[in-house]
């Protein structure tokens, strides 16, 4: 892969215990991920200066804006974290990430609890969300089925995602519970897909940047779970 020096070598390559060394700091790194983001929400949505500004933000061209900034941190976070050989600046990619996505989560979780029933809704949706996070990456692992054929046919789904939430913004119209639903097949393509290509694109030493990628795709089943869940109300 060219993002690898020549001496790094893919996961493909290496013994299945140094594989499944590799994918259990992946995965508590994933769990130390959402710890972080559960202390980063909290703080932030301790302050209501930062909850008034984020608020503030969901309206009209200014959220299509955040989504932009968004999409621009996570696409540097990711890439600083893959071609970084120093572990720190891994991590820092790695909390910037976190950070960005506890910062957007704000408004949506805002509403859930106070307009809602309290944590409720909140701890039901992360236990759907967990649960599912947990049976597709089982489903890679146990098969062992290669579903890298799911690229093209996740791009072209979240480009057109992506085009629906900007016209939907634009003029005025809720996207409703169906592209909810929608986004969460999407997420959990995205989720087998990471999982299956870990081996092909990662090297025995970047757990992290494997952790960054497959937090995304967690906390964006999260975000349209909790959509489903509040669509109820």
């Amino acid at each position: 892969m060219e993002n690898l020096p020549q001496s790094k070598v893919l996961l493909n390559a290496l013994t299945d215990a140094e594989r499944l060394a590799f994918y259990k700091k992946t995965y508590a790194h994933v769990a130390g991920g959402v710890l972080v983001f559960i202390i980063f929400e909290y703080l932030m949505l301790q302050s209501e200066a930062i909850v008034n500004f984020a608020l503030s933000l969901t309206q009209g061209y200014k959220w299509l804006l955040l989504l932009g900034a968004f999409m621009f941190m996570t696409n540097y976070a990711e890439r600083m974290a893959l071609n970084a050989e120093d572990k720190m600046l891994q991590y820092t990619s790695y909390g910037i990430y976190i950070l960005a996505e506890a910062f957007i989560f704000v408004p949506l979780l805002y509403i859930a609890i106070y307009y809602t029933e309290g944590f409720d809704l909140i701890n039901q949706a992360a236990i759907v969300t967990l649960g599912l996070f947990t049976g597709l990456s089982a489903v890679v692992f146990f098969t062992k089925t290669d579903f890298s054929f799911l690229r093209s046919a996740l791009t072209i789904g979240f480009f057109i995602a992506m085009g629906l939430i900007v016209a939907g913004m634009l003029f005025g119209f809720d996207l409703g519970l169906w592209f909810s639903v929608g986004m969460c097949v999407l997420a959990g393509g995205s989720i087998l897909y990471q999982t299956s290509n870990l081996v092909n694109t990662y090297s025995e030493d970047q757990y992290v940047p494997a952790a960054i990628g497959l937090f995304a795709s967690l906390m964006l089943l999260f975000w349209y779970v909790l959509q489903i869940f509040m669509s109820r109300d």
